[in-house]
């Protein structure tokens, strides 16, 4: 006999908590500007979905030029084909996932970007849970990438999988951020990868866990970055390169996050959807950094390393 699932508002809770707690942290952090809140609702006959959402962005602030965290709670009596593909399971399935996904872009180009995801999808056919699973992680995109905060970066990452499988679970998840965030058009890593996992469903309550770990760990991994970079000097050059970079991000999420497309294909909100695009970004042409240059230089991070082996022996 299968044991029920707990209530999926347990989740809920939680993650409503959470993106409380992270726009906190990022408010302190940046000391100026503060969370405006959309709270919205999918009413019947206005979308293929239901459900409803609080969508919080933080703008022009001291160290943040856009802050974006989203939580969600949607649900759907069938969904799109692009999600039941390699899942015939789901084919004709009712549904429910609730999340939290933000991105931090950063005034200062010496402040990483940051993005981080964590969510739990149920599936339901005549009263019967036939797939459920948790999902989620955190990722890193520095422009100047300093070896200490990449390296803080991943220390953090390994630490909260040591009660969930240790070096196992960190190099597996690790492994499948590098090639999850890997812009293949480009050749080259999204940043310097982090942590990414779905289709989690083995033990209910170890899962749920390992997802509160990471939800509640980021910003232990991050805002140690923040108060480091906020305050280096940079000029019109760093600042060029910064909105050039911020491309790549617009490129991943367009073209392959299935994140993106599963909350457009589905009839998602398309203004929370998209928040996690930059404020400005910028496009040139053929553009090679000159060799030597520390704009150069970040081409050898966006490969998949050991770097927790690399930077500690330096």
């Amino acid at each position: 006999m299968t044991t029920p699932l707990p209530p999926i508002d347990t989740v809920r809770d939680y993650l409503a908590g959470l993106q409380d707690r992270i726009c906190a942290g990022i408010q302190a952090a940046d000391g100026a500007a503060r969370f405006r809140e959309d709270a919205w609702a999918k009413q019947p006959g206005s979308s293929p979905i239901l459900g409803s959402g609080r969508t919080r962005v933080l703008r022009e602030g001291a160290v943040f030029e856009q802050a974006g965290i989203g939580f969600s709670d949607v649900a759907g009596d069938r969904l799109p084909p692009s999600a039941t593909a390699n899942r015939p399971e789901l084919t004709g399935a009712s549904w429910r996932a609730v999340g939290v996904s933000l991105v931090f872009h950063p005034r200062n180009p010496y402040v990483p970007t940051t993005h981080a995801n964590v969510r739990h999808f149920r599936a339901e056919r005549d009263g019967e849970t036939v797939a459920w699973w948790f999902g989620g992680g955190f990722d890193l995109t520095p422009f100047y990438p300093v070896d200490e905060d990449v390296l803080h970066w991943h220390r953090v990452a390994r630490a909260l999988c040591e009660p969930f499988g240790g070096q196992a679970r960190y190099e597996a998840h690790k492994r499948w951020c590098d090639e999850y965030f890997f812009l293949k058009h480009r050749g080259e890593t999204r940043g310097v990868g982090g942590l990414f996992f779905d289709d989690l469903h083995g033990d209910f309550d170890t899962e749920f866990a390992y997802l509160r770990a990471v939800g509640d760990g980021f910003l232990d991994a991050y805002l140690p970055l923040v108060e480091r970079r906020r305050d280096t000097p940079f000029g019109e050059r760093e600042r060029q390169f910064q909105l050039y970079r911020r491309g790549r991000y617009v490129e991943f999420n367009l073209v392959f996050d299935r994140g993106t497309h599963f909350g457009l294909q589905s009839g998602g909100r398309t203004e929370s959807i998209l928040m996690s695009l930059p404020p400005l970004v910028r496009w040139e042409y053929g553009y090679v950094p000159e060799p030597g240059t520390p704009e150069a230089r970040l081409a050898d991070y966006l490969r998949p390393r050991d770097w927790l082996a690399e930077l500690a022996a330096r």
